[in-house]
């Protein structure tokens, strides 16, 4: 029997859409007899494994859509608990970097800063994976590494986002029904108050904290 190349490539992209298809169901019956033994945690996601997680999606993609999907992917791979454990250490980095003087570089590399708009800053710092992490939460002057000129501006709320998606898939519920909230103090909401060591209308008490990204953003 004679078939010509549309028809062909028209039932290659069918059986390809049905494996897809009966790959996310494999995946949802999985999730669904796992979570009937899953009781709420505050176990975070070792570091190791939550840099790889992260270094993995940076790689062959150039755009933050890109680095999401690759996430939500690996992050379907691992355990409910361990989806979990993944946005559990996102809230503890988050948390270690809450201070004034992260406060100061996002406000200069963001033109402005407002509460929301500091965590989406430093859920991007997080996304550039533990060197660029580490490196900031020591001087925050040193994000002048991360800087582009064909970038607008430094946040990625999404990231937040990725682990509650992953866990929506594979079971249909949601995560945060699943956090022990009682044991695990280290995110937002408990914040240590601090006050500020610089004004945004005072110029120079931000260039003192992060004179090179103040230059940076000056030209």
């Amino acid at each position: 029997m004679n078939m010509d190349l549309n028809t062909l490539t028209h039932i290659l992209i069918g059986v390809a859409s049905v494996l897809i298809i009966l790959k996310r169901l494999m995946k949802e019956v999985g999730g669904i007899k796992e979570i009937k033994t899953l009781t709420k945690t505050s176990e975070m996601l070792s570091e190791d494994l939550f840099w790889s997680i992260v270094h993995n999606s940076l790689l062959h993609t150039t755009n933050q859509d890109g680095q999401k999907s690759k996430l939500i992917s690996n992050l379907e791979k691992l355990t409910l608990k361990e989806i979990i454990g993944f946005r559990l250490r996102t809230d503890k980095l988050l948390y270690d970097t809450y201070n004034s003087e992260m406060w100061c570089a996002g406000y200069i590399m963001n033109g402005g800063c407002s509460d929301d708009s500091f965590e989406y800053f430093r859920l991007w710092i997080i996304s550039r994976g533990k060197d660029v992490y580490y490196a900031a939460k020591s001087n925050p002057d040193a994000l002048v590494s991360e800087t582009s000129k064909d970038r607008e501006l430094y946040d990625f709320e999404d990231f937040w986002y990725v682990a509650l998606e992953a866990f929506k898939i594979k079971t249909g519920k949601n995560l945060y029904d699943y956090i022990d909230y009682d044991n695990f103090v280290t995110r937002e909401g408990k914040y240590q108050q601090f006050n500020f060591t610089w004004k945004e209308e005072d110029l120079n008490s931000m260039k003192k904290i992060c004179p090179k990204l103040f230059e940076e953003f000056q030209k």
